[in-house]
């Protein structure tokens, strides 16, 4: 019935999917702008573009804060900013002047931001791309006028800087820094930000005349207000396309953009071996660059030369009971920084490249086992000495850019060296090594053409080559958007193709999802009040491109249907409204197989008077069907089945203008009684809370505790089954397997389990100045699991108890520190000083326990990593030393 049901859902998903096609093709065709005839109709249409002419000066201009040249009185003044939030439209009450100027290397920026008093002026430090609670000005350019892709450079009241890049991929990315310089001062009840950003920090076409876009925007926190000078609608799909215009930068060259910044570090590693022969302390030095040049007006080369990426902060281990990977984030700069390119088609995973050897986990199997001699002993066999868990980079090197034409070309490539395992023979010592990574190349070529009305077309190319005898691995996809003239409707859509090559690494298996693909197609309403997606996608039974991207699970047909109703403007006793409605459906591909409906819906506002930010999600799902847990080579035989739930969430979020502020949340996800086995229902519970207190403008703590159990959750018994149990053996024959024939149980083995998780996360910092700063961040994660029974699990879903008796329980806990202290003693010059602290364990059996207390105590009373290191970092600019020679 179900797999009727799912037919027929499908078919009427194509059905309206087309329909709304043939619709969205007409209404472009057409091409008719009728006037708006409501309030919300003209909210959704973009404000008239507003100018600026930008004026060149040829004296000097002294970067201080105070805007005392007499040359800035003689340019254009943009003010009368518009109110975006909390109540888009209202212009102004305390006027904002803003005046560029420009000469041959640099354009500057200077703004007056009045105001009624100077306490009325937020004035928090915090690290750099952080606002904070403070108030802020910013700049935002659009170099090449697409109307898609543009930069930001905003400068907080106590002069810290944040600078973004905005793509129709990247969104609002600040993970991107560039190399410019700023001032900020107070004058009576005013205060004034002064920018000076370098031609060299951006990309523009060579042309004689420049037209940019262009915006300001100014932020008020006393009132939490936000205000543009060229209006930016909420209810308006996209942010560069309303932006301004920027005149009259005439005979301006793309300068050569080249820079190196060599950097030096030195680590001091210490780890209680406490072994003979073993140091516990060790130390190393590295040294590399980073080299920045400009090919040309319109891209740029990015290379790291010997990288070393030991200072980023540390990830957060996760006990982790589901059939996929951890999704860790990306802390590496090289790979966050301009990378919106390469993100286009979510392609590219970037911990893909320098990750863990894809021969780590098989180092055991090639050990030398312990054997009988001759005179009846049993001899030892190999242990492992050492298995790196990373592998090393020797350089990567990124070309990206634009043309003035709009289209988007990027390339990145990176090499990786062999990394082998070492291991010794227990009987007379002698070491042999293993190899576990070849040397790699990791490739991407990504084309993006921007188009009109907000439109692109893009292809992407990800290919991973490995030297020896294993696989490649190679992913072209190509991707779209058109929207109409209005920016009101959409199409997307996007095909990819996996390919895969060659053995599984170290054995003679080859691989056997060569080729696979992925086809995604929506519709939308992307602007007014009332928005809606339609959605359909197919990702085959072979599609991997987990290489060098990220895929959770393939074999999947999926639809979806996603409603929106947003109201922007205040009414009662709230700022806004916002709502969402959404409908999804799975199936699984091959064999066609139904999987999960999910209904949710919720909303989010803000009141008015305290800015309590109240949000509520609910949602409903039928009985689903998991053909992933039971952890099968061939998907549709097996499934878990998980009776209907539905569940109920909310969030509280207060005024973070306050010293004392903070968010609360909580959910609980009840299931209906699964008749099949008598046991109790499964239920989940969820809660977090979230504090933070502000000492002052430079001292501010951050707490965080996450608490949730699961209970009566039937899974996939993590660990497996081992064969060298005696207790296993005997489930593994139950399970239709036999160990001394090397036959892998033919059934699945669940656990019914009760699973608590608490996460407790403290953080401060303290802020010297706009340039300095010290952050510590501790974090303690345990998780406990508990098996109550377990059952064995047939085809099509049947499970039958069974008399299992070895202790699986087990416990998981992580604790990290990360200090770190930062001093930008230059422009793009840094030195920073990183001690870390890191130990975990694995308990099982019955040492594991649920007592939270208990497993604190256990963890800081375990070994621990030590590690204290310091790297500078000094930014050469050519064009700087060019004119310092001179």
């Amino acid at each position: 019935m179900l797999y009727l049901y799912s037919r027929l859902l499908v078919v009427n998903c194509y059905r309206a999917l087309l329909l709304v096609c043939l619709t969205l093709c007409a209404s472009l065709a057409r091409a008719q702008t009728p006037s708006p005839s409501t309030t919300a109709a003209a909210a959704a249409v973009p404000a008239p573009k507003r100018h600026l002419q930008a004026v060149r000066i040829t004296e000097t201009i002294k970067l201080d804060g105070v805007l005392d040249e007499a040359v800035w009185q003689q340019a254009p003044v943009a003010t009368d900013f518009i109110q975006n939030r909390p109540n888009p439209g209202p212009h102004e009450k305390h006027p904002t002047e803003v005046r560029i100027l420009y000469d041959d290397a640099n354009l500057y920026i200077g703004a007056v931001m009045h105001d009624v008093a100077q306490d009325s002026i937020m004035r928090e430090l915090s690290p750099r791309d952080d606002a904070g609670n403070t108030d802020f000005f910013g700049v935002f350019l659009d170099t090449y006028h697409d109307k898609i892709n543009g930069y930001g450079f905003i400068v907080t009241t106590g002069g810290v800087q944040m600078d973004s890049r905005y793509s129709p991929a990247g969104g609002e990315d600040f993970n991107w820094n560039a190399v410019w310089d700023s001032r900020t001062s107070l004058r009576g009840t005013d205060w004034i930000a002064e920018l000076r950003i370098p031609y060299s920090a951006i990309r523009f076409s060579k042309v004689p005349e420049q037209l940019w876009g262009l915006n300001f925007m100014r932020q008020r926190k006393r009132d939490n207000q936000a205000f543009f000078w060229n209006e930016v609608k909420p209810a308006v799909d996209g942010f560069v396309n309303q932006w301004g215009e920027l005149h009259g930068l005439r005979d301006i060259q793309p300068p050569l953009r080249l820079s190196l910044t060599p950097y030096v570090s030195g680590y001091v590693n210490h780890y209680p071996y406490n072994e003979q022969g073993v140091r516990n302390a060790n130390t190393s030095f590295n040294g590399g660059a980073d080299v920045k040049w400009g090919i040309n007006e319109s891209f740029t080369l990015d290379a790291t030369l010997v990288p070393d990426f030991g200072q980023v902060q540390s990830d957060n281990q996760v006990l982790n009971l589901s059939p996929f990977e951890v999704q860790f984030q990306e802390n590496r700069q090289f790979f966050t920084e301009g990378t919106e390119l390469f993100n286009k088609g979510n392609l590219f995973y970037s911990r893909r490249v320098g990750a863990q050897p894809i021969g780590f986990g098989s180092v055991a199997r090639r050990l030398r086992a312990s054997k009988m001699g001759t005179d009846g002993q049993r001899q030892p066999g190999e242990v492992i000495v050492s298995n790196p868990g990373v592998t090393r980079l020797l350089n990567a090197t990124k070309v990206s850019g634009r043309t003035k034409q709009g289209l988007g070309v990027g390339v990145f490539n990176a090499l990786s060296n062999d990394v082998y395992a070492t291991v010794r023979d227990s009987a007379d010592g002698r070491e042999r090594q293993i190899l576990t990574q070849p040397f790699s190349n990791y490739n991407i070529v990504v084309l993006d053409q921007s188009l009109k009305n907000n439109s692109y077309v893009s292809l992407i190319n990800t290919n991973v080559t490995r030297w020896g005898s294993t696989y490649d691995a190679n992913v072209t996809g190509g991707l779209f958007r058109f929207a109409n003239k209005k920016n009101s409707y959409a199409l997307d859509g996007r095909l990819v193709y996996s390919r895969r090559r060659g053995r599984e690494f170290g054995t003679d298996k080859q691989i056997d999802d060569q080729d696979g693909y992925k086809y995604q197609l929506g519709v939308s309403k992307i602007s007014g009040n009332f928005t809606w997606g339609l959605n359909h996608g197919i990702e085959s039974d072979k599609y991997n491109p987990n290489d060098l991207g990220i895929l959770f699970g393939n074999n999947n047909i999926s639809q979806s249907l996603n409603l929106s109703y947003n109201k922007y403007k205040p009414f009662w006793k709230v700022n806004n409204f916002y709502s969402w409605y959404n409908i999804n459906h799975s199936l699984l591909y091959k064999p066609t197989r139904y999987q999960n409906v999910n209904l949710n819906a919720g909303f989010n506002t803000t009141f008015t008077k305290n800015f309590l930010t109240v949000e509520a999600n609910f949602e409903a799902n039928p009985a689903t069907h998991d053909y992933y847990e039971p952890r099968q080579d061939r998907l549709g035989d097996y499934y878990v089945r998980v009776p209907g739930n539905v569940n109920a969430s909310g969030y509280l979020s207060s005024d973070y203008r306050k010293k004392l502020a903070g968010e609360i949340s909580g959910g609980v996800r009840t299931y209906a009684q699964d008749e099949r086995l008598v046991r109790p229902r499964r239920m989940g519970y969820g809660w977090s809370i979230s504090p933070r207190y502000r000492v002052n403008n430079q001292l501010n703590f951050r707490y965080s505790l996450d608490w949730n159990l699961s209970n009566n959750q039937i899974g996939y018994v993590n660990g497996g089954l081992d064969g060298g149990q005696a207790l296993d053996t005997t489930m593994i024959r139950v399970l239709g397997g036999n160990v001394a024939k090397g036959m892998p149980p033919v059934d699945v083995l669940l656990g019914r389990r009760r699973v608590l998780t608490v996460t407790n996360t403290l953080s401060g910092a303290y802020t010297f100045n706009n340039r300095m700063s010290l952050t510590i961040r501790t974090r303690h994660y345990t998780s406990t699991v508990n098996y109550r029974d377990f059952a064995r699990l047939g085809k099509n879903g049947q499970e039958t108890l069974v008399d299992y008796r070895r202790n699986r329980d087990n416990t998981f806990n992580a604790f990290n520190v990360d200090a770190v202290y930062s001093w930008w003693f230059a422009p793009g010059s840094q030195v920073s000083i990183v001690w870390k602290n890191a130990g975990s364990t694995f308990l099982e059996a019955n040492e594991a326990t649920p007592l939270y207390f208990n497993n604190l105590s256990n963890t800081i009373n375990t070994p621990h990593n030590n590690n204290l290191s310091i790297k500078i970092l000094y930014y050469l600019d050519y064009l700087t030393l060019k004119r310092l020679r001179n």
